[in-house]
């Protein structure tokens, strides 16, 4: 049997591509695999480019059997999340392995080893890097090709995964819906909310692209106040709100974010993005020569999106808002030419969530699942 090694690769530009090309080789029998923009993939590596390694500690290392490339993963140590959280915890992701059990126990062993040596105690994942990124794994929908910001992988990952010891920390949903008629929406729910959104004198704006640097800081807020109890929550820096929102600028339709206000105060905020993972199938990662023609081509056929952000500060939670901000974001989808798309991702256990989503028609079509294992 050819022995395996691992290696700690450096943060530089020649050996990212290497560990992002990988990827390509695992999926490449995949029809539902979208081949990510490898400029974004080398951006969110490298820590000079993404603002998480500001408050973050990373390493990426493969495998190789035989000189050849035959897994990947990376170990990481977020200052903000462990503060946050008060618990010494370490994550791996990026994780691409051959179906060998003795590849993806060297991954892991080689992870586990460096979040050890480090003082951390447990081990979670797989994310790309924290939950505000792509997170976990997919257990079920594999025909299902992924939403933008979201995860895919092959079956076998899950039994390699929990062959190393891994166990289910939390599994997360995702909800499939139809934007195509008002019949998908509950009646009855609709027509309460609208009443007591008139009685709390409730409103709702979109995002303004003119006051787009003002909007981002009151999202910034919002989601500190709406999600901070929420299970895996890390909050945003100042220059991950920036650096997000730069990225997302050029895909953004502000009719589809929405804010909700009491008497001009921000209480809630809803984001759908397009699903630009349409138009990423299209070409293969790569934007040159032609395949930022492609795209732009592609883009004006978007006709989905994920709706990913919907909360509401506490102390206004049950007066309607989330039900409004369900109606007409199914609205507007329509009325740009959207056919449907996904509610993702919501906690299994966030049970009035959940209800909510599927009173409002969305469908569950898949799970993912976190793990985490004791160092």
């Amino acid at each position: 049997m050819k022995s395996i090694t691992v290696e700690a690769i450096p943060s530089k530009p020649s050996y990212l591509k290497k560990f992002i090309n990988f990827a390509w080789t695992i999926y490449k029998d995949d029809p539902a695999w979208i081949p990510p923009l490898i400029v974004a993939q080398l951006d969110r590596l490298s820590p000079k480019k993404d603002p998480y390694h500001l408050h973050s500690e990373t390493q990426l290392f493969w495998a190789k059997r035989d000189g050849k490339i035959v897994g990947r993963i990376s170990a990481s140590i977020d200052r903000v999340h462990n503060e946050t959280h008060n618990e010494k915890a370490g994550f791996f992701g990026f994780f691409e392995c051959v179906n060998d059990i003795d590849v993806s126990t060297a991954l892991l062993d080689t992870a586990a080893n460096w979040l050890r040596d480090r003082g951390m105690e447990i081990m979670r994942g797989p994310g790309n890097f924290s939950t505000n990124h792509e997170w976990s794994l997919l257990i079920k929908g594999f025909e299902h090709p992924p939403y933008i910001m979201m995860t895919h992988n092959p079956p076998y990952y899950a039994d390699l995964i929990e062959h190393y010891g891994f166990a289910k920390a939390k599994d997360l949903h995702a909800y499939s819906f139809s934007a195509e008629k008002d019949g998908n929406l509950n009646s009855r729910v609709i027509r309460i909310a609208e009443r007591m959104m008139k009685r709390h004198n409730i409103t709702l704006r979109s995002i303004d692209s003119k006051q787009l640097s003002r909007d981002i800081g009151i999202v910034k807020e919002l989601y500190r106040l709406a999600w901070e109890d929420n299970w895996g929550f890390v909050p945003l820096t100042d220059a991950e709100i920036v650096h997000l929102a730069k990225e997302l600028k050029p895909i953004l339709v502000p009719e589809l974010g929405l804010f909700a206000e009491v008497d001009g105060e921000p209480v809630g905020f809803s984001l759908t993005l397009p699903n630009v993972n349409q138009a990423l199938k299209k070409i293969n990662g790569r934007l040159l020569p032609f395949g930022w023609l492609k795209l732009m081509h592609h883009i004006r056929h978007i006709d989905c999106g994920r709706l990913l952000l919907l909360g509401v500060k506490p102390g206004f939670r049950k007066r309607g808002i989330e039900a409004m901000f369900y109606k007409e974001t199914f609205r507007r989808a329509r009325a740009i030419g959207y056919r449907g798309g996904e509610i993702s991702w919501t906690l299994e256990d966030n049970v009035l969530v959940n209800r909510a989503i599927e009173d409002m028609g969305g469908k569950l079509y898949k799970i993912y699942r976190a793990y985490a294992r004791p160092l």
